[in-house]
């Protein structure tokens, strides 16, 4: 997989430096994680479980298929970074109380 460099100038548009943006792209990264998990776990779970025998191996072409689509997508800290990039992605600071 080949690396894309991404100039820092970019990132300071979006963020006060980027140390900053990397935090808010991890934690954005993360929480795509998270839903393509919680997706991939209701496709498996909504397939019908086959009988095992205990001698016969048997592969699950339907569980292939959807664990091959999941690896042709974009990875997480690729999507979040093109979103920060792209502008798409807005953050803000807690308020103190």
């Amino acid at each position: 997989m080949a690396l894309k460099p991404i100039n820092s100038g970019e990132i300071n548009k979006y963020a006060q430096n980027v140390y900053e943006a990397v935090a808010v792209a991890a934690r954005r990264a993360r929480m795509i994680n998270a839903d393509n998990r919680l997706e991939f776990t209701t496709m498996l779970n909504t397939l019908i479980p086959q009988q095992e025998d205990e001698f016969e191996e048997r592969d699950n072409s339907e569980q292939i298929k959807i664990s091959l689509e999941f690896e042709k997508r974009k990875k997480p800290h690729e999507q979040a970074l093109e979103e920060l990039l792209s502008g798409n992605l807005k953050f803000r600071y807690k308020e103190e109380f």
